[in-house]
């Protein structure tokens, strides 16, 4: 792969917030990547951009993209990145980190002219490269009703909860994304009816706001799973409200919970709302939480899913798998920074049977890939949200790929 040219910029993502994009010049034409933003973040993610930030980065890269000005690039499958890593490191070694947004737009955009060089689409050059049997559709985690820190401007009260989830079980993906349009469009109407005084508006993803508490609107989502024969999921995102003395104070009915309470409370509300997917359902230290709740609801085949808890990091995933703490886990490519970093993690829950939830960020771009990428790794589900450009350019990949190919 010859390199004509590089370039990074600051672009804005759907929060009007600074992100990187890079587009990269081939001899194939030219390619372009950017990278998403979380608000709500792991303590344990490696960080965006340089210590001086996004602008110093961008400085950086162009710096780095310079050097590859003109070189050829033997990149022909992902494993080949780790050329790409070394001289990285020797650069960051040498001029300063980059960041790990900065580092996943570089190895993405790299990826995309590696892919069209070898006359493959960027799902079918990652499937290829790691081996990884059948080509499946991963079945859409949607948002349908938002909480937490995702929504803002709502007076009074709302949910603590960060996400109330709707997840299809279709054998088409396409008619699963069909099913949580139609689905969270009807949760428009239950979410006005409980809320009459306040004005409708979507959160950072898409879902509707709502002043309702956790418990009334489990109420709602299932009313809507129930029309629509879907299944429920709760973004718990327990470390955004968790204290430093590891209590849970929850402002939507003005309660503390401790510990052993939280999980007890997990637990009731997965069984009486039939709960199947629950995403950090305890903070994101707690190992042990995670695998109490886990022995409780074992029997309910309820995914439990680490994402605070484990953050696309290794090492955090295979201590959460060995202490039987999860069954499912999020990956998010930025949250490590590095493509090479998420195969491993993709390769260590496919020899463990654990779940793989690839999943979009609050701040999103028009950047696609994260379609191919959990298509290419064999991903279970992927989580981008119903509605917004940034969330339907990704399902509409998807069914792009599953039209193509089925």
């Amino acid at each position: 792969m010859f390199i004509k040219k590089g370039l990074a910029r600051v672009i804005e993502n759907s929060r009007r917030e600074k992100t990187i994009e890079i587009s990269l010049k081939t001899l194939k034409g030219t390619f372009i990547a950017s990278a998403p933003s979380g608000k709500s973040k792991g303590k344990h993610e490696v960080a965006d951009y340089n210590e001086r930030g996004i602008v110093w980065s961008v400085k950086l890269i162009n710096q780095f993209l310079e050097k590859l000005t003109h070189k050829n690039l033997s990149i022909r499958r992902i494993q080949d990145l780790e050329i790409l890593d070394k001289s990285l490191h020797d650069f960051e070694h040498s001029f300063g980190k980059i960041g790990g947004n900065a580092r996943y737009t570089l190895e993405s955009v790299i990826l995309k002219a590696a892919a069209k060089e070898d006359r493959k689409e960027l799902w079918q050059f990652v499937h290829d490269s790691i081996g990884s049997g059948p080509v499946k559709m991963p079945m859409p985690v949607g948002n349908c009703i938002g909480g937490g820190l995702h929504s803002v401007g709502i007076k009074g009260k709302k949910p603590d909860f960060q996400e109330f989830l709707l997840i299809p079980n279709e054998k088409r993906f396409s008619t699963a994304v069909t099913k949580n349009i139609h689905a969270q469009n009807y949760a428009k109407k239950l979410v006005r009816r409980k809320n009459k005084v306040l004005f409708l508006k979507r959160n950072d993803e898409g879902a509707w706001n709502t002043g309702t508490t956790n418990e009334e609107t489990l109420d709602i989502l299932k009313e809507v799973a129930d029309k629509f024969n879907l299944r429920i999921g709760l973004d718990v995102a327990s470390s955004s409200f968790c204290n430093s003395q590891g209590y849970y104070p929850y402002k939507n009915k003005e309660l503390f919970r401790d510990r052993l309470e939280q999980v007890e409370y997990m637990k009731n509300l997965i069984e009486k709302y039939n709960l199947f997917y629950v995403e950090d359902p305890l903070n994101e230290e707690d190992f042990s939480g995670f695998k109490e709740l886990l022995a409780q609801v074992s029997g309910k085949k309820t995914l439990i899913a680490g994402d605070d808890l484990t953050t696309t990091n290794l090492k955090r995933v295979e201590r959460a798998v060995k202490a039987n703490s999860i069954n499912a886990v999020i990956i998010k490519p930025n949250q490590i920074g590095s493509l090479l970093e998420v195969m491993k993690v993709v390769d260590f829950c496919k020899k463990n049977k654990i779940k793989m939830i690839f999943s979009h960020r609050s701040g999103e771009t028009m950047d696609n890939a994260i379609a191919d990428y959990a298509i290419g790794f064999g991903a279970d589900f992927i989580k981008t949200g119903i509605y917004g450009p940034e969330r339907l350019v990704k399902l509409r990949r998807i069914m792009q790929i599953e039209k193509e190919i089925f």
